[in-house]
């Protein structure tokens, strides 16, 4: 029978600390709230105040709901106060030492019954739990921040936690309105075992002048859907906080170097730059605790990214290509009022095109984007070729064609004895290295990379990749060219990945092999992303809509550049596309498609 839960503890009134609280006490469970001192628990009962007082503002919660929910918190100083307690949580600074302390005391006041339960995010659930005499009683109940919203919790079992204190556990969280996701004792846990890799990473980039803060972050929510950019997010973790949780990862994790902490996070949180906690991180914020971005000394931008001077004009644009991507990059710049001379293999590839483009005119006119005008506007701007002798007089030429080294060199040879001089000449080259495609030109620093996404009409960014050939007017100019586009230009350097892919794939990679080690299912990992980071689609429910085997492709490139070990592809991703198993296209992949 499962037990009831009457009264709940809670050490630590931090942003998590208040936010647990909440999250009790909204759903009618009396809580007791524990600090150190009286001043922290002044400043514990403020978030706790302040948190229900702006949801009594947006309307998500009544006047009356608030108050009977600080009814049912009482505060107080000092561990004895938890000795009725059914539950307690501890909700402290992520250091191993403090929380067994913790642990010890709880042993001794509480009663036997009582479950003790840790917020930790990265520590070891087990090596706390030694610290009792219970610790069959002692499991791991990760929420995630913020705890009032956050529909995620981490329910963390050790070897020795007992099978009905997890199940009395999962019965709570269903009880609060959580999603529980249950699995074992190890780093990082789920989430932050995908997350903290991937933000390390964007650390990393950011270090040597890869791309700047704003790029990088921009690449992510608009490449990606993410809702905060990874910069962006570990100011708001707490950049010391970010850094104990990579440090143990990379110490109990078999020594990952992926998560061995980036020198800049540790020298940013010894100078005291911790994220919006302290005012400055990544950012710099209005006031400690601010979401308010405010301007700053900018990043110096990487060598030959210069932005604002020397851009060309563009007039009139060339594309070569007959697929989908090069359709859809037809569109995007007739519609944005260029001239546009298309060249495909002939003429009935130049038909399908033409055909494609007005279908897809004609479903922004119906849903009210576009007007009728505009529509033949942009129809009317398209030149239909099958000679590359066309593009003569263009002031830029992208290239769309199908991603084979030697076919791109072969086009832009003949580009750069066709085209004049002084023209853009850009690769929508996802993989491949740019520099290579620019080299087989006599004009290496008139060649820049323009990775549009799939579908270009509709995606907002633009990966313009810098080769150290590029010249500061070329990086300029396709920026330029972006911004009349409507679309945000992020300026990368030319390495395996650019930025969006770069992050993105070993972060799925990892995802395999956390299945691949029998850790989790495939549906809890992609519900803990979802719930608890707010990634609009879990890596196993990405992976079948990108195709199993562009993934493994992609992932090879960067292990092959990068010849770092952790991103070596999991083996599993290996023998599922060996197998056949390449997504939805084929009908199976980490699921089976073939019946939705």
């Amino acid at each position: 029978m499962t037990r009831e839960f009457n009264t709940v503890g809670v050490v630590g009134l931090g942003t998590m600390g208040a936010g647990i609280v909440e999250v009790f006490a909204r759903n009618g469970i009396d809580v007791v709230a524990v600090e150190i001192s009286d001043a922290a628990l002044e400043r514990g009962r403020a978030n706790l105040t302040g948190s229900t007082g702006r949801a009594v503002a947006k309307g998500k919660l009544s006047a009356e709901d608030r108050d009977a929910l600080l009814g049912r918190v009482s505060f107080a100083v000092g561990l004895p106060a938890l000795r009725d307690v059914d539950l307690v949580i501890e909700a402290v600074p992520e250091h191993l030492d403090l929380k067994q302390r913790i642990f010890a005391e709880l042993d001794g006041i509480c009663k036997p019954e009582t479950i003790l339960a840790t917020n930790t995010s990265s520590l070891s659930v087990t090596e706390i739990s030694v610290a009792t005499h219970r610790p069959n009683q002692v499991i791991g109940i990760h929420f995630f921040n913020p705890a009032p919203v956050m529909k995620l919790v981490e329910v963390v079992r050790t070897v020795v936690t007992a099978p009905e204190v997890v199940a009395d556990v999962e019965a709570l969280c269903a009880r609060l309105g959580k999603v529980d996701v249950t699995i074992n004792d190890r780093a990082g846990f789920i989430a932050n075992a995908l997350l903290f890799g991937y933000l390390n990473h964007a650390v990393a980039m950011y270090e040597s002048h890869y791309a700047t803060r704003e790029d990088i972050d921009a690449a992510m929510k608009l490449g990606c859907g993410l809702p905060m950019g990874p910069l962006a997010l570990m100011d708001l973790i707490g950049l010391d906080t970010a850094y104990e949780i990579l440090d143990t990862m990379y110490r109990r994790g078999g020594r990952d170097r992926r998560h061995a902490p980036v020198p800049l996070l540790k020298q940013m949180v010894t100078a005291g730059l911790l994220g919006r906690k302290s005012g400055r991180g990544f950012y710099t914020y209005e006031k400690p605790g601010s979401p308010v971005v405010v301007p700053d000394e900018q990043t110096p931008l990487a060598d030959g990214a210069a932005l604002a001077d020397g851009a060309r004009a563009i007039a009139k644009v060339g594309v070569v290509g007959s697929g989908t991507m090069a359709t859809g990059i037809v569109e995007v710049f007739a519609r944005a009022g260029y001239e546009v001379v298309s060249v495909t293999r002939g003429a009935e590839k130049s038909a399908t095109m033409c055909e494609t483009m007005k279908t897809s005119l004609n479903k922004g006119v119906v849903r009210g984007k576009l007007s009728e005008a505009d529509r033949d506007a942009a129809l009317s701007r398209v030149t239909w070729s099958a000679s590359l002798e066309h593009l003569a007089d263009v002031d830029l030429v992208v290239e769309a064609v199908v991603e084979e080294l030697s076919v791109k060199k072969a086009l832009f040879a003949s580009l750069d004895d066709i085209c004049k001089p002084g023209v853009v000449l850009a690769t929508t080259t996802s993989s491949l290295p740019v520099v290579e495609v620019a080299m087989a030109t006599q004009r290496p620093a008139d060649v820049v990379g323009l990775h549009f996404f799939n579908p270009a009409p509709i995606m907002p960014l633009v990966e313009v990749v810098r080769t150290i050939r590029t010249s500061p007017e070329t990086t300029a100019t396709a920026r330029s060219v972006c911004a009349a586009l409507g679309k945000t230009g992020v300026v990368c350097a030319d390495r395996a990945g650019f930025i969006v892919n770069a992050l993105l794939f070993p972060y799925l990679n990892d995802a395999v092999r956390m299945l691949e080690a029998s850790y989790s299912t495939a549906d809890d990992i992609d519900h803990a992303m979802k719930l608890g980071c707010g990634y609009p689609m879990g890596p196993f429910e990405l992976l079948d809509v990108v195709g199993l085997d562009v993934s493994l492709a992609i992932q090879r490139e960067l292990y092959l550049e990068l010849r770092e070990p952790g991103f070596a592809p999991a083996p599993l991703l290996e023998h599922l596309v060996t197998a056949g198993y390449l997504g939805r296209k084929t009908g199976r992949g980490f699921r089976d498609h073939t019946h939705r």
